[in-house]
C-alpha cells in the first residue's frame, strides 16, 4: 500500500487556541505487488488523545458518516469546545474503542488487546465501539476498499456563538482542501527557491530531494517536556549502577535526528539542523536555540541528550539514560550563530528581524559565556591550549578502543589508554569556534550599545554586574575572547602540539600504543559459571605520542580554517582528503583511513564500526566549506582546493539524490564501498544539510 497523509493548519477569526486543522490519507495499491490474499480492504487506525485528562465524547454510539461526518467531541481551557469530523466521498466502515490511561507511549498496546478481544469473541478484526468510562483517548478503525480517500477535520472554538462549525469543516474537506494544498506546495516550492536557489545550481531530480530534506527536517521539529536524569557517580561502565538525581521539569523545541528512531534533542545535531533552518526561519531558530540555552545548569552546562518524557524513557536501554554533568557535547549552536552574525554583518536582515537578532543575542549573552567558560574550564587539558574529552573509560577490559561518547564521534580512535594527559584536536577546535562566535557577539553588542543603553547587559553579567562602566567590560571581554582566538589561531603551537610532519597530517595526543585486539577468554561470571567473551588484550606498553590515526579529526584545523591559504601544510591536507587509499571514495569522505589499523573494525563483539569508515554527511559538509573557502582563497593551491571541491560536492549529491530515488530516505550514513545508504532511516537531521551542499551555503544565511 500507498499512504499520502497530507496536513494543513488553519486559522480563522472564530477559532480556538492553535487554530483549526485537516488530515487528509490517500490509500492505493500497487496491483501488480498485491496478494488477494491480503483482502481489498485497508484498515488505518487515528487515534486522538487528551494529555490533560479531559474527557473525549464520541459522535455517536454507532458511526456512519452518511448520517454525521462528527466523529468526537470535548473541551479543553485553552481552545475551548471542540469537534473532530471525518468526510469522504468513499464508502467507508467505521469503528472506535476509547480507553482512559496516564499513559500515551503506549496506545498501540491497548489496540492490539481490544483487537485481540474482539477476534476471539466475533472472528473479526475490528475495534469493540465501546469505550472506558471517561476516556481520554479514542482509536477510530477506518476501512475502505482501495483506493480511497479520507479527510480528518478539528475544530476549535465550537462555543463560540459564530463558530459556523460546518461551514469550516466543508472549507478544511473535499475540494477546498485541495486547493488550499496545492496553494500551500506552490508557495512552499516558490520558498525553497527563493532561498536556496537551486534552480541554477542543480537538476530537477536533486531539487526533488532537497524540497524532502528541508520539509522533513522541519517535520521533524517538536516540543517535549520532562526531566533529564543527571548521574551523581562518575562511573563509566555501562554495567555498573548508576544513582541520579532528577533536573528541574523542563520544556524543548527542536528538530531531532530521526523521528522513527532519535525523537528526541541532541545537543551536538541541533547546531547542524539550525544551520537550514534559520536560512528557512531565523525566528524559528532563535526560538529553538533559546530553549536549549534553558536547560543550563548554574556551571553553565547542558545535558547533551534530551530524554524526556516517559515516551522518550521507554525507548532508551538504562544504562544511557542518566547524564553526566562532568562531559561536554561540540557547542555546535556556535556554527548558526557564526552563521547568524556573518549574515547581519552583511546586512542580509531587514530592520525589524535585524532588531530581533541583537535582542536574542544581548538576553542570551550571559548563557552563551556561562556554556563557554564551562567548556573551556572544565574541559581543558594539562597544558595550556590543550583539551580532552570527559567520560572515557579506562578500566574496560571489552572495548577495543574506549568511546568518547562526549565527543559525538563514539568509537572513532582515540588514545588507546584514556588519561589526562591526552590532546583532542577536535574540542581545541571546538572551543576556537566558541571563541570566535563570542568575539564577534561581543562586536555586535559594543557596536550596537549606546550611552543611554547601557543597563541593558547589567542582569547578565553575573560577578561583573558591579562594574560601573558597561563599554569596559564589553571591551575587556573581546579582548579575553580576542586573546583566545588568537592563542587557538597560532599554527606554530598547534603544530607542535599536534602535527605529524611524516604522515602531513594532525592527530590527537595521548598514553597510546596500536597493540591492541580483541581476543576471545573464558571469563568467570556468577557461580563460576564460565562464559566465553571478547576482551581487549593489549601486547605493548603505551607511551605518549600523536595518534597515528587519518580521519575526520584530523582535518579540524583544516574545517577551522586555521591553516594560511599559502602554506605547504594546506597542500598535505588537500592530498589527504582526494587520496584514495585514505579518505576518498567516489560516494563522499570516508570518517576514517583505509590505512587506520582501526578501520572497520569492531569495537566490542557487538558494537560495529560507526565512525570507523562510513561516511557522513555532516563532516562532509564541514570539508567542503573549507574546501570552498581555500578556492576562493589567493594561494598557490586555489585551483587545487576548486577541483577537489567540485568533485567532491558531486559525489555527494549524485549518490544521495540515487539513494533518494531508490529507497525514499535520507539515511544516517552512507556506505564507503558501495554507497548505499545505512543506518537510522529516514535521517532528515542533518543529513538534511545536503541541501545547503546543493545551494552552495556556507559562511552566512
Amino acid at each position: 500500500m500507498i499512504l499520502t497523509t497530507e496536513f494543513l493548519k488553519s486559522k480563522g477569526d472564530v477559532s480556538g487556541y492553535g487554530g483549526d486543522w485537516a488530515v487528509r490519507i490517500d490509500v492505493q495499491v500497487d496491483k501488480s505487488k498485491w496478494n488477494e490474499e491480503f483482502g481489498r480492504d485497508a484498515q488505518l487506525f487515528f487515534y486522538l488523545a487528551d494529555e490533560g485528562g479531559n474527557v473525549l465524547d464520541v459522535g455517536r454510539e454507532k458511526l456512519n458518516i452518511r448520517e454525521s461526518s462528527l466523529l468526537a467531541s470535548g473541551s479543553r481551557t485553552d481552545i475551548g469546545d471542540w469537534q473532530l469530523h471525518l468526510k469522504s466521498m468513499d464508502d467507508l466502515k467505521l469503528h472506535y474503542s476509547g480507553f482512559h490511561t496516564p499513559h500515551f507511549h503506549n496506545l498501540s498496546d491497548l489496540v492490539e488487546g481490544n483487537l485481540a478481544s474482539q477476534t476471539r469473541k466475533h472472528g473479526q478484526v475490528q475495534l469493540s465501539d465501546s469505550s472506558d468510562d471517561s476516556p481520554n483517548v479514542l482509536a477510530f478503525q477506518i476501512i475502505g476498499g482501495f483506493p480511497f480517500t479520507t479527510d480528518i477535520v478539528f475544530i476549535s472554538g465550537t462555543d463560540s456563538e459564530n463558530s459556523i462549525v460546518e461551514e469550516r469543516v466543508n472549507s478544511l474537506a473535499g475540494a477546498s482542501l485541495s486547493n488550499e494544498l496545492k496553494y500551500k506546495e506552490q508557495a512552499y516550492d516558490e520558498k525553497i527557491e527563493k532561498v536556496f536557489n537551486l534552480a541554477e545550481k542543480v537538476d530537477s531530480d536533486s531539487i526533488s530531494v532537497g524540497k524532502a530534506a528541508v520539509g522533513n527536517l522541519l517535520g521533524g521539529i517538536g516540543y517535549f517536556y520532562g526531566q533529564s536524569k543527571i548521574a551523581l557517580s562518575r562511573t563509566l561502565n555501562d554495567r555498573e549502577h548508576v544513582d541520579y538525581l532528577s533536573y528541574w521539569p523542563a520544556e524543548l523545541y527542536t528538530a531531532v535526528p530521526c523521528r522513527p528512531i532519535f525523537p528526541r534533542g541532541f545537543l551536538w545535531d541541533e547546531g547542524f539542523h539550525q544551520l537550514v533552518i534559520c536560512r528557512w526561519d531565523v525566528h524559528i531558530s532563535l526560538d529553538i536555540i533559546g530553549h536549549w540555552l534553558d536547560l543550563m545548569n548554574i556551571d553553565g552546562w547542558m545535558p547533551r541528550e534530551q530524554i524526556l518524557g516517559a515516551e522518550a524513557l521507554s525507548r532508551i536501554p538504562q544504562e544511557y539514560v542518566a547524564q553526566h554533568p562532568t562531559n561536554g557535547n561540540p557547542p555546535t549552536l556556535f556554527l548558526a550563530l557564526s552563521g547568524i552574525i556573518n549574515a547581519l554583518k552583511n546586512n542580509e536582515f531587514n530592520a525589524m528581524d535585524r532588531s530581533e537578532i541583537s535582542l536574542f543575542m544581548e538576553r542570551a549573552f550571559g548563557r552563551l559565556e556561562a556554556w563557554f567558560q564551562w567548556l573551556n574550564n572544565t574541559q581543558s587539558g594539562e597544558q595550556m591550549s590543550s583539551y580532552y574529552w570527559r567520560g572515557r573509560d579506562n578500566r574496560t577490559i571489552f572495548e577495543l578502543n574506549p568511546q568518547t561518547l562526549s565527543s559525538g564521534f563514539d568509537d572513532y580512535p582515540r588514545a588507546s589508554h584514556p588519561s589526562a594527559d591526552e590532546r583532542h584536536l577536535d574540542l581545541r577546535c571546538w572551543v576556537l569556534l566558541a571563541a570566535e562566535c563570542m568575539h564577534s557577539i561581543e562586536e555586535l553588542l559594543n557596536k550596537e550599545t549606546k550611552p543611554g543603553k547601557v543597563q541593558f547587559r547589567q542582569a547578565n553579567l553575573g560577578r561583573r554586574k558591579q562594574s560601573p562602566n558597561l563599554i569596559d567590560i564589553l571591551t575587556e571581554m573581546m579582548q579575553n575572547y580576542g586573546s583566545t582566538v588568537k592563542l587557538l589561531t597560532d599554527l606554530e603551537l598547534l603544530n607542535k602540539m599536534h602535527f605529524d610532519e611524516a604522515y602531513g597530517a594532525y592527530f590527537d595526543f595521548g598514553n597510546h600504543t596500536e597493540k591492541v585486539r580483541l581476543e576471545w577468554k573464558e571469563l568467570k561470571a556468577g557461580h563460576n559459571h564460565a562464559t566465553r567473551q571478547l576482551v581487549r588484550e593489549v601486547s605493548e606498553r603505551p607511551v605518549l605520542s600523536l595518534v597515528p590515526h587519518i580521519g575526520y579529526v584530523s582535518f579540524f584545523p583544516f574545517m577551522g580554517r586555521i591553516i594560511p591559504s599559502g602554506s605547504w601544510i594546506l597542500e598535505k591536507q588537500l592530498e589527504l582528503i582526494s587520496n584514495r587509499s585514505q579518505l576518498w571514495t567516489d560516494y563522499g569522505l570516508r570518517s576514517l583511513a583505509k590505512t587506520s589499523s582501526l578501520y572497520m573494525k569492531y569495537n566490542t563483539e557487538h558494537d560495529a564500526p560507526y565512525w570507523r569508515g562510513t561516511i557522513w554527511i555532516n563532516m562532509n559538509y564541514r570539508v567542503l566549506s573549507a574546501l570552498h573557502h581555500y578556492s576562493e582563497e589567493n594561494g598557490p593551491y586555489q585551483d587545487k582546493a576548486k577541483v577537489i571541491y567540485k568533485e567532491l560536492r558531486s559525489n555527494l549529491i549524485r549518490n544521495m539524490v540515487h539513494n533518494y530515488h531508490q529507497t525514499g530516505f535520507l539515511w544516517e550514513q552512507y556506505d564507503q564501498v558501495k554507497g548505499n545508504g545505512k543506518g537510522a532511516h529516514p535521517f532528515t537531521g542533518w543529513t538534511s544539510v545536503v541541501v545547503l551542499i546543493m545551494a552552495e551555503a556556507y559562511d552566512t544565511i
